[in-house]
């Protein structure tokens, strides 16, 4: 029998209960709607964490201090003083893979423009600053190299802080005050959005790290550095190169540890990455049991469904169907049940991916492979779960099927 008269015969057998036959479908297309849409799920978040991430910076390794043990106690990352702008200097100088680098010194103020007042946090740092963020201005100018020397009280503003203390008027060339300190806004960024933490980056002034060291803290050392290395290839050179450098000013001997610690954004998104895959392959392992157990019910109903044509079988016998026939016939309705709920499942799973996106504001992206994995297993399961009741057809006597009432 020809594969096109198999399918013929399928679609008719299946057309006589087609309530029946729907609802057999039904887990399938449950089961492959949910994988599709979990799938979405992890692969926007996965999506989403990278965006974020690459909004932090461009290739952007951080230095910053190690902890300190006070009575055999850590007091936790950061806590030792042990960076300076001069150590910032010397990355820039004998560090070929880096690109750029800043001192960084980040602290909060309360923020005063006339009877508006806002709490944000205070990044100082140098001209590269803006470099190694990848940050660029909305309107006004970044400050100079000029800026830094003479500790020049100006500054940058976060769209968040814009805000919230300025509203619709522009801030440029207005004063604020920081701490008590006058300072000129000079400049305005363009949003960055929240962090894969759900910082809002955009409630950020930024200043000259000079201003703030001397005017506002009186610090002679820095919190972090900052550095971009020349390209994404030269990450792992420009983090050993760094090392390096840190340890020979540092005067650290072979034997002791690092008193600072290197991040590299690859870090970061490997760690982000890691933890996206095994939410999303949670969420498709869940997703997945509706599937086999939708294969179970194609096995039951296939099996109900050889019982009823007990007696049709022996008639096929009768007259020259041998058993493949018979398997294939009975495997062919078992498969053509779970490709018809695949392909509605498909459609479903689509459309629920769309609706979680637009009512949770969530980000979802359906991927090719993510379809064709689904369409690909519903078909799997037909074979799997049509092949017993198949076979248990193929291997019935044609006499005692021909006896059956």
């Amino acid at each position: 029998m020809s594969i096109l008269n198999v399918l013929k015969v399928a679609m008719i057998s299946l057309g006589r209960n087609k309530m029946r036959s729907f609802l057999t479908m039904l887990g399938i297309i449950i089961g492959v709607a949910a994988v599709i849409a979990m799938l979405a799920v992890g692969q926007g978040a996965k999506e989403a964490i990278q965006t974020q991430i690459q909004s932090l910076g461009t290739n952007m390794i951080i230095i910053f201090p190690s902890a300190v043990s006070s009575g055999g106690v850590s007091n936790g990352a950061g806590t030792s003083i042990k960076l300076t702008p001069d150590d910032a200097t010397a990355i820039q100088a004998e560090c070929p893979s880096v690109e750029y680098v800043s001192p960084v010194i980040h602290t909060s103020a309360q923020t005063i423009y006339k009877n508006m007042n806002w709490r944000t946090e205070i990044q100082a740092g140098n001209t590269n600053y803006f470099s190694i963020r990848n940050w660029t201005l909305k309107e006004g100018n970044y400050f100079s190299e000029n800026d830094i020397k003479s500790d020049a009280n100006v500054c940058v503003l976060g769209q968040t802080v814009v805000q919230n203390l300025f509203g619709n008027v522009n801030p440029v060339n207005k004063l604020i005050r920081i701490n008590n300190l006058p300072f000129k806004v000079i400049g305005v960024l363009n949003p960055k959005g929240q962090t894969a933490m759900g910082n809002d980056q955009d409630d950020i002034i930024i200043a000259p790290f000079t201003t703030v060291q001397t005017k506002m803290l009186g610090w002679t050392w820095v919190n972090v550095i900052l550095a971009s290395a020349q390209s994404s290839a030269a990450i792992n050179d420009a983090e050993q190169q760094i090392t390096e450098v840190l340890r020979a000013r540092h005067h650290l001997q072979s034997w002791e540890p690092n008193d600072f610690t290197v991040r590299t954004q690859t870090d970061i998104a490997t760690a982000a990455e890691s933890t996206s895959r095994v939410l999303t392959i949670l969420l498709a392992s869940i997703a997945s049991v509706s599937l086999i157990v939708g294969g179970i019910g194609i096995m039951n109903i296939m099996l109900v469904s050889v019982t009823e044509r007990t007696r049709e079988i022996g008639i096929r016998m009768s007259i020259g169907a041998r058993g493949k026939d018979i398997l294939y016939q009975f495997l062919v309705e078992a498969i053509v049940l779970s490709l018809l709920g695949g392909l509605i499942g498909v459609l479903l799973g689509v459309a629920s991916s769309d609706l979680i996106s637009s009512l949770a504001k969530w980000t979802t992206l359906i991927s090719p492979e993510s379809i064709i994995l689904s369409f690909g297993f519903a078909g799997a399961v037909g074979i799997f779960f049509g092949f017993y009741p198949a076979r248990k057809a193929a291997l019935l006597n044609p006499i005692d099927a021909l006896r059956y009432e």
